[in-house]
């Protein structure tokens, strides 16, 4: 009797199979695929497994569907093909591949039924976690090919950085909305940026500066593994699991790893937003011994500041005192565990939205406004965002 075995796969790990899938495939007289570019060719090619090709006949595969099968008629006949084949073999694995549907498996199995042949469905199981980034891999590999997007092509590690940082900026945006769909999105531009590196890297000319997607992934799980032997080693202690306790011994497994860094300022960069320069800097300090005993020391260094602003006369040292001011609100935020770009970017979030609102309520042209007018916009508009939040 004719036995049809049919296969599920992962599309994005064609080689992955659990064992009893493997064994099917080892145990039958053909392997059947639906195309000769089906992912797991090269596989059964290193398996020295013997396969055969049944696509659907014709161009029409995508084009007319039929509203009962679901499927156009092209590809109702590869089912009945398939199906041929079983019965000309006597026991054939047939293996799914990305343009598989369940309308093509409920046609299989319909046929295989009509004509008497035995049916055995192997399920791939679970996927793992992080299999659709090699999706993304591809694509991306795909763009950077000869024949792939000239745009694309045309980029380097330079021209792509402003795009990276702007992306981490809409990131940020969506983080601070609290916009799940947003975020989301965001996180995948972000994404694309690494993997267009990577990719960009692979295919460099000078072989000093190839690396690849793995070489970037494995060194950052690594790191993570290194980092963390509270975790993943026998590290264990007084303050184990506190946040204070694991950042101390991030910075000392750090220090250890970079014994290259003299300064004590080495390693902080200095191309990032000024609030995150101040409070890199000032937390090396800290951790030396440079800070504030009582979180009130900080508070009061504000003050001071303040009033060394309001008394400077001269432009350029309005400014200095001004920094001075700026830093010593980031020495408070500091410690009291607070993100000043996060804080900043939240108020400025807050004014845009009150500012909008008071225009909105305004009903006349703003230029007719007075100060007590847009004072009572400005509060009317906190009341009503109180109200809503």
């Amino acid at each position: 009797m004719a036995r049809l075995v049919l296969v599920d796969t992962c599309d994005q790990l064609p080689g992955l199979l659990p064992m009893h899938g493997w064994s099917a495939l080892m145990s039958s007289d053909l392997v059947v695929v639906g195309s000769e570019d089906h992912p797991f060719v090269a596989h059964l090619a290193l398996a020295d497994l013997r396969y055969e090709t049944v696509p659907p006949e014709g161009s029409a595969a995508l084009g007319r569907t039929d509203l009962l099968s679901g499927m156009s008629p092209a590809r109702k006949r590869q089912a009945e093909r398939v199906v041929e084949v079983a019965e000309a073999h006597g026991e054939v694995t047939y293996l799914f591949g990305p343009d598989d549907s369940e309308p093509f498996t409920r046609a299989l199995g319909m046929e295989a039924a009509r004509r008497g042949v035995e049916v055995e469905m192997v399920y791939f199981m679970l996927v793992p976690k992080g299999a659709r980034l090699l999706d993304l891999v591809r694509v991306q590999e795909r763009l950077l090919a000869p024949d792939g997007c000239p745009w694309d092509r045309e980029q380097t590690h330079d021209s792509l950085l402003r795009y990276a940082v702007e992306e981490v900026y809409e990131l940020a945006e969506a983080v601070a909305a609290g916009d799940v769909a947003a975020l989301r999105e965001e996180l995948g531009d972000v994404l694309l940026q690494v993997v267009f590196h990577a990719q960009l890297a692979e295919q460099a000319d000078d072989p000093d500066r190839r690396f690849t997607i793995d070489d970037v992934a494995g060194g950052i799980a690594a790191k993570l593994v290194r980092r963390h032997p509270h975790v993943f080693g026998d590290a264990r202690g007084a303050g184990e699991g506190t946040a204070r306790s694991v950042m101390a011994s991030w910075e000392e497994l750090k220090a250890a790893e970079k014994p290259e860094r003299e300064g004590v300022f080495d390693g902080v960069v200095a191309a990032q937003p000024a609030l995150g320069y101040a409070t890199k800097l000032q937390s090396r300090a800290a951790r030396l011994g440079f800070d504030w005993e009582h979180d009130a020391d900080a508070a009061d260094r504000v003050r001071a500041e303040l009033d060394e602003l309001l008394a400077a006369e001269r432009p350029g040292l309005r400014v200095e005192e001004l920094g001075d001011l700026l830093l010593s609100v980031v020495g408070l935020a500091r410690r009291l565990d607070i993100d000043p770009e996060a804080a900043l970017r939240g108020a400025a979030r807050r004014f845009r939205a009150r500012f909008e609102a008071a225009v909105a309520r305004a009903g006349r042209p703003l230029s007719e406004l007075t100060r007590a007018d847009w004072l009572a916009l400005w509060e009317a508009a906190k009341a009503a965002e109180a109200s809503e939040g």
